[in-house]
């Protein structure tokens, strides 16, 4: 029993020892979590700062030196080029600069005024929601001098894909100069700094410049550019052969398809493309190599600015749709009094008529007989089902668009219309691009049925012009393609 009390004695003496050590040095205890708070806090801080404001020991040697005349920064590193292959495909580069989720993937960047340019690409997404990275652009002209000095700028940064990005997202940096930029026609050089990174994103020649001039200057060489989205998957040959036929008569003389392969064109469908390459309706680009980085749907967004741009000046107007889709103008007008109708306007969107991809009329059966229709030509029931938000497509005239987005661009000078109906539509046959099968799954003989909760009509409007355009591709190219498979 003494022994227990002794113990009992024993730890309340310790116990007050260490509150007598605590109530002593309780300053030096406030001031050391006082520290590691503002450490905290700091370095909480510092990860949304753009790298720009932080000091390096460049930016101290660069102080330190006694400047001369402006040089041009060494780049990030070597970039890769475009480069066109024996075949006539334009093999595209994307040039990645950072690490981890690259801080910018350069695309392109194109001249579209005087004083202005466009720079395309992908950021790390999470770089965009969480901090707020900067872009500065720069020209430096060829030949120094006072009157034609370096000038720098603030990009403006556009974020054209409404949040779809995954691990990227797609930028279009807009940089526009306070005065002409390479006005003396000698040719410079555009620098982008994007944060830390130094991206050379035009090497512009005098040659160069003076084919703008006189591109702004002219009357545009395409009357229709046709903007393509990356073409991926097992494509079929023969809907793509049909697809380029039809709009190739529809768009006229005057106009141009650009397709991007993402991995979808084939052998086979390259085949159906090369005729109308060699008559110089089709260009294609290979864009494969964005792949690597993660955006949305094969980096739409990405592919159809970098198209925007590239035929700003060369296109009156330029579509977006995809291949599985048909633009239809009635017989009363033809596309070039619609569009003339629709000049004031910069953009326009186009209602959509939703097709089965299924199901074809008694009159092309049996399986047999339907492989000789086209898929335009059988596929004749439209879904009529109300209340459900139809997906438009749309048109712009470029020279007014900053950006630009898959169903519509929000990046636009003037006016945008919406009431179209009756005026232009597009059949949407689902699914079929992929489908290198016979689409016909069932033949019907009703004109309206019901199947699976979902009321169909009978709709022939696009059945009516595939003799013509068959006639039309026969003409043009020659029997080059009369053997496509599906």
């Amino acid at each position: 029993m003494v022994m227990s009390n002794q113990k009992e004695k024993d730890e309340n003496s310790k116990r007050r020892t260490l509150v007598g050590i605590a109530w002593n040095c309780a300053a030096e205890l406030k001031l050391l979590l006082s520290a590691l708070l503002f450490l905290c806090t700091l370095a909480t801080l510092l990860q949304f700062l753009p790298s720009r404001f932080f000091i390096s020991p460049s930016d101290i040697r660069r102080c330190l030196t006694t400047p001369t005349t402006a040089s041009l920064p060494p780049p990030s590193q070597q970039m890769s080029t475009d480069e066109m292959s024996d075949d006539g495909v334009l093999k595209r580069a994307f040039n990645p600069y950072g690490s981890a989720a690259y801080n910018f993937i350069f695309m392109s960047a194109y001249r579209g005024g005087a004083d202005t340019f466009a720079v395309i690409g992908l950021s790390s997404k999470p770089l965009h929601i969480y901090g707020k990275p900067s872009y500065e652009c720069q020209w430096v002209p060829r030949h120094n001098s006072t009157a034609n000095a370096t000038v720098t700028t603030i990009g403006q940064k556009i974020l054209p894909d409404w949040g779809y990005g995954r691990v990227y997202t797609v930028v279009v940096v807009n940089c526009t100069f306070r005065s002409p930029a390479g006005a003396d026609g000698k040719g410079g050089k555009l620098i982008l700094h994007a944060d830390s990174d130094i991206i050379v994103a035009l090497d512009e020649t005098a040659e160069e410049f003076t084919d703008f001039t006189a591109q702004v200057e002219s009357v545009p060489a395409y009357d229709y550019v046709y903007c393509g989205s990356p073409l991926y998957g097992k494509l079929s040959p023969a809907r793509v052969r049909e697809w380029v036929a039809y709009h190739v008569r529809l768009l006229g003389k005057k106009s141009h398809f650009v397709m991007h392969d993402a991995g979808g064109v084939h052998e086979g469908v390259r085949e159906v493309l090369r005729p109308w390459m060699e008559k110089g309706f089709v260009s294609l680009q290979d864009v494969r190599e964005q792949e690597s980085f993660d955006g949305y749907y094969h980096n739409q967004f990405l592919i159809v600015n970098d198209c925007l741009h590239r035929y700003r000046f060369r296109a009156k107007w330029i579509f977006f749709f995809d291949v599985d889709e048909f633009i239809f103008v009635p017989k009363k007008s033809t596309i070039n009094s619609l569009m003339n109708s629709l000049s004031g306007f910069t953009q326009f969107t186009i209602e959509q008529m939703p097709m089965s991809s299924t199901l074809c009329h008694e009159q092309d059966g049996p399986l047999p007989l339907a492989f000789r229709k086209w898929g335009f030509e059988k596929l004749v029931y439209r879904d009529v089902k109300r209340g459900v938000r139809r997906d438009r497509k749309y048109a712009v005239q470029p020279r007014n668009v900053f950006a630009t987005g898959v169903h519509m661009s929000q990046n636009t000078l003037g006016r945008t219309t919406y009431k179209t109906e009756g005026r232009i539509r597009y059949f949407h046959y689902h699914g079929t691009i992929a489908n290198r099968r016979e689409p016909c799954n069932q033949f019907l003989n009703q004109s309206q049925i019901t199947l699976d909760g979902i009321p169909y009509v009978m709709d022939t409007t696009m059945r009516e012009v595939a003799a013509a355009v068959k006639r039309f591709e026969l003409k043009t190219i020659g029997p080059v393609l009369q053997r496509t498979r599906q």
